[in-house]
């Protein structure tokens, strides 16, 4: 049985969302993520080092914990940017007319990405790129400023110059960004944009906070996965 490795934020590890509504939303573990479907349809064993709110920054600083584990996979898949991209909205709540920066500037994004890309080549594994699904503007728009008073709420979106599709702009050039990546040092990535877009109303497809797939989202990304691997892995 083939090792694969995973690395990557929430999205990886199959956070998602409580369907039920609570007055606090909570986040839980899918069972049937779309790395356990992986797994199950390719007949593959994977180890996923996905965590919640992981970024390039931390990967890179975190990657001597796996060494040993992912220098025994054949391939390894990468998920990174979600996180990234996101902004300092509580700062930019109270300070809607300064500077606010990212989590990774882009530039350092690409920079730590091609890092952790070289590390992984040197412990052993071939790395993989997930391009990253879309998001809901509007769903996370409303569940990050969920408990801001009016007048901060206003002041985010007043810095989002009055639309919050500024947050899908950002992070289309995060995900832009990987296909780059993979052209110029040659690692094969598997589009899980398109299927997404695909969908007349892919909203349906994340939980309520717009960021995260939700089950049938991981199903689309795991049938998606697997008709790649069926001619790779």
């Amino acid at each position: 049985m083939k090792l694969i490795s995973a690395l990557g934020d929430s999205i990886m590890r199959g956070v998602v969302l409580e369907e039920k509504p609570a007055a606090a939303p909570r986040y839980t573990l899918l069972d049937e993520s779309f790395s356990t479907r992986c797994s199950e349809q390719l007949g593959l064993q994977i180890r996923n080092f996905g965590r919640y709110g992981n970024t390039t920054t931390r990967a890179l600083r975190e990657l001597d914990k796996q060494r040993d584990q992912l220098s025994e996979a054949e391939f390894c898949v990468l998920e990174f940017g979600g996180n990234d991209c996101d902004h300092p909205w509580q700062a930019i709540a109270e300070n809607p007319e300064g500077e606010h920066r990212p989590v990774t500037p882009l530039a350092a994004f690409a920079a730590q990405y091609h890092e952790l890309i070289r590390a992984v080549r040197n412990l052993g594994p071939k790395p993989i790129i997930l391009s990253l699904p879309p998001i809901v503007a509007d769903s996370y728009f409303n569940c990050f400023t969920r408990t801001m008073s009016d007048e901060h709420r206003a002041n985010v979106l007043r810095w989002l110059d009055n639309s919050v599709e500024n947050i899908t702009r950002w992070h289309e050039m995060y995900n832009l960004e990987l296909f780059k990546l993979a052209s110029l040092l040659r690692v094969p990535i598997i589009d899980i944009t398109t299927p997404f877009l695909s969908v007349r109303h892919y909203r349906s497809l994340f939980c309520d906070d717009g960021i995260h797939p939700n089950r049938e989202g991981h199903r689309l990304i795991a049938d998606t996965i697997c008709n790649y691997a069926a001619n790779y892995i």
